[in-house]
């Protein structure tokens, strides 16, 4: 039974997927190498819990867990049932950290990866005891978004998956099993193709880019967030699907490079919300009254997909 988690790399995602596992009844380590993240991760930790607090999600009636922070690995290892990664997306980076947790583990312990989309295989080469390592992929905001994909490497147990699988459910959260280790899973698969294709419509100068999240967010998204793919094919009928695919999938971007829109703008330090503009601007104030009111709706949005008033 799984009760003690060290989570290694706060990050943006670190901060929800603690304080999401502390209201679960579990009793979480975390550790980062940089003060900074520390810091802001202790700071986030209070407004994810006011988020779990309007979803209504209530700690099982065993009691809370906790969240405390440690200032070394092995501190934050020590005594875990589960090891979660959630370093940055290098391979290089990650494998260090799996060198330095095989050391201070027992070889019971499972390690799972907050990966967006490494194959776990690749990962488990630089971890002892593969078969105890699973990726367990939350979406952003982890606080909010209830779905976690499972992944098995070529040498994970099947009971490792099990495990996690299991213990996402008992916190009540939604575990997706992933068959087959393919690069970016299925959520960012999913998701990097629909950005490919609006990203080129806005490069060709098709759409303004506003236009196009209102298209997105207000045609399919607002659907999708409903009814899935698979069910919208048959509601919409698969003889349509077939006569359109049949001219429009050749004519859809199918580019294997990051388009160059992108390239300009990162080589331009617009990265986006965290540098003050990326595809539009932001200052300060916008950023942080963007994310509260994104967050806002998001809580709306699940409680109706909930059924809940």
């Amino acid at each position: 039974m799984i009760k003690r988690v060290a989570l290694i790399g706060l990050g943006t995602m670190g901060p929800g997927i603690a304080a999401r596992l502390a209201r679960g009844g579990l009793d979480v380590a975390a550790h980062d190498v940089a003060p900074a993240a520390v810091e802001k991760a202790k700071a986030m930790l209070g407004i994810a819990g006011g988020v779990l607090d309007r979803l209504g999600i209530e700690a099982p009636s065993e009691g809370a867990g906790s969240v405390r922070f440690a200032e070394s690995l092995a501190e934050a290892v020590e005594g875990a049932d589960l090891v979660i990664e959630n370093v940055p997306e290098n391979i290089d980076i990650k494998a260090e950290t799996y060198r330095a947790i095989d050391r201070l583990v027992g070889t019971s312990v499972i390690v799972a990866s907050d990966t967006s989309g490494i194959p776990i295989t690749k990962l488990q080469a630089h971890i002892s005891h593969p078969e105890r390592m699973v990726g367990m992929h939350w979406s952003n905001p982890p606080h909010i978004v209830p779905m976690i994909e499972v992944i098995a490497g070529e040498k994970t147990a099947p009971e490792t998956v099990a495990t996690i699988r299991d213990l996402i459910r008992s916190i009540g959260l939604l575990p997706v099993v992933v068959k087959k280790d393919v690069p970016g899973f299925v959520e960012n698969r999913v998701l990097y193709a629909l950005l490919r294709e609006a990203v080129d419509l806005v490069e060709r100068g098709v759409i303004e880019p506003e236009d196009l999240d209102t298209c997105v967010s207000w045609g399919i998204g607002y659907k999708i967030a409903v009814i899935g793919p698979m069910a919208l094919l048959d509601m919409a009928g698969l003889d349509i699907y077939k006569s359109v695919s049949s001219f429009l999938n050749a004519d859809l971007a199918n580019r294997s490079d990051v388009a160059p829109m992108v390239e300009e703008m990162t080589a331009a330090s617009r990265l986006g919300i965290k540098s003050g503009g990326g595809i539009y601007s932001y200052t300060p104030e916008e950023a942080g009254a963007l994310q509260a009111e994104r967050a806002r709706k998001l809580v709306a949005i699940r409680r109706i997909l909930e059924d809940r008033e």
